[in-house]
């Protein structure tokens, strides 16, 4: 009995895990529902888009496709991501702090699902940003999304107020960086990640000489819009400041 109890329960552990799993990506595509909805509508009949952290093209393809886009850019560090990458764009096989300054500029820039965080240092975050300013027309639009560390929808409460609590006390640029990790094809994978205050992000914007136009709060879990910061996470339009 306890033998047959145990597969019982080895099996709804299972059942569970993949329940939870399922909602994970569902919220997932919410949220890149609602930020590629806002790119396409600011986005449309543009002569070049460069997306920054590509991964396999598909998100920044319907993009570009929805919004009529002609020139379409792919920038994937990764080989493996490279190799998944379906024909309708020119790719470029380098992170973004060795794009060459020789590259053309681009009406739209994208950067998202908080590509930004998975560089370490704030120097080397605003030198990001730095270069893509270079690679910015003027009268462009630069579009990017981070996640944020007082973000108590997704957090909890208790969470973010012992966050800002801490901050406060003790303030330090590393505050924000955590340890991301997930699992695939049987393995758990864990990576660097950073998770950004809006004093901290914008911050990075005024020095990097970038100006927002627009910010939105957007709920992780669900892909609606909200206008308190503690809400969700944030999405900038940029532009040459």
């Amino acid at each position: 009995m306890d033998r047959i109890h145990r597969r019982i329960f080895s099996l709804n552990d299972r059942i569970e895990a993949i329940d939870a799993e399922a909602r994970q990506v569902t919220a997932e595509l919410d949220y890149h529902r609602a930020i590629n909805d806002i790119v396409i509508a600011w986005a449309r009949n543009a002569a070049s888009l460069l997306d920054v952290g590509a991964g396999d093209g598909s998100r920044t393809l319907h993009i570009a496709q929805s919004a009529g886009v002609r020139r379409i850019v792919l920038l994937e560090p990764s080989a493996g991501m490279r190799a998944l990458c379906t024909e309708g764009a020119e790719i470029w096989p380098f992170p973004i702090e060795e794009i060459p300054d020789a590259a053309p500029s681009f009406e739209v820039i994208t950067c998202l699902w908080n590509v930004l965080g998975h560089l370490r240092g704030a120097r080397q975050r605003l030198d990001a940003l730095a270069r893509l300013r270079r690679h910015l027309f003027p009268g462009g639009m630069l579009f990017l999304d981070v996640s944020h560390r007082y973000n108590a929808a997704a957090y909890g409460w208790s969470k973010t107020l012992a966050r800002m609590l801490h901050d406060a006390i003790f303030p330090s640029e590393g505050n924000g960086d955590v340890i991301v990790s997930w699992n695939t094809e049987g393995k758990r994978i864990q990576t660097h990640g950073h998770v950004f205050t809006r004093s901290e992000i914008e911050g990075l914007f005024l020095s990097a000489r970038l100006k927002p136009i627009n910010r939105w709060v957007i709920s992780y879990e669900t892909g609606a819009h909200h206008q308190l910061p503690f809400a969700g996470h944030l999405f900038y339009q940029l532009t040459l400041g």
